[in-house]
Parts: C-alpha cells; sequence; structure tokens
C-alpha cells in the first residue's frame, strides 16, 4: 500500500511518499500554501497511486491542539472529500526542528518533516501487525 505524508503549514507544505509496500518515506517536494493545493496534492495521489493520507497533527507540549489543528482539520476534510481517500492524522511533534537538524534548513525540510511524520506513521503501523 502506497501513502502520502503531509506536514502542514501556512506558508508551505512538505510532502512525502512511501514505497509501494508502505514501509520506508521518502520527502517529495514543498509545495505553496495557496488555492491550488487541494488540487495539486489529488492529482499526485492519482499519478503516484497513493491508497492513503497521513497529516501531522499540531500540538504543544501539554498535548493541547496548537492554533492551526483548525486549519489542518478543515484541510484534512476538503482533502478527503477531494481524493476520496482515507485520511489519517499522526502527531508531529518536534518533526520540523529534527529535519532542519538533520540536514539544514534547506528548501525542502518541510518535505523532510512530512517523511519523518510519515515514517513515524508507517512504524506504528507495521509494529501493530
Amino acid at each position: 500500500m502506497k501513502y502520502l505524508g503531509i506536514d502542514y503549514g501556512s506558508k508551505r507544505v512538505g510532502v512525502a511518499v512511501s514505497d509501494g509496500d508502505g514501509s520506508m518515506a521518502f520527502a517529495k517536494s514543498v509545495l505553496p500554501q495557496d488555492k491550488m493545493l487541494v488540487g495539486t496534492i489529488a492529482a499526485l495521489c492519482k499519478e503516484e497511486g497513493i491508497q492513503e493520507i497521513v497529516i501531522g497533527e499540531s500540538r504543544d507540549y501539554k498535548g493541547a491542539e496548537n492554533p492551526i489543528m483548525e486549519k489542518i482539520s478543515a484541510f484534512r476534510k476538503e482533502l478527503a472529500e477531494a481524493t476520496g481517500l482515507p485520511t489519517h492524522l499522526e502527531p508531529e511533534f518536534m518533526t520540523s526542528a529534527a529535519a532542519e537538524h538533520i540536514q539544514g534548513k534547506t528548501a525542502m525540510h518541510d518535505a523532510s518533516a512530512a517523511a519523518l511524520i510519515l515514517q513515524s506513521y508507517l512504524d506504528k503501523k507495521a509494529n501493530r501487525g
């Protein structure tokens, strides 16, 4: 099964894809946060043969939703309707900082954060059996 991972941001959205077995995540691209976003991702899902979508869930140190979660929830609903694919939330705590620490602040660090989110989801899924 092939998955798409998303690190949703107010200016940029990082995207990652899994391999065909759904065991390894790879940074794919960074998209602008604009009116074309949902259509662009829906087209990418079709092109890549994506079967499920994983979106980073933004919470603070105490576990409370960050202000951006309202936009993430609306985006999740819109994306599910546009693609017809199941969407899941995966905690994204500190993934952007981890991506930046690993590779530095580059143009692709949002996509790397998306890969970390997706890999976390895939690892949990594999451990559940």
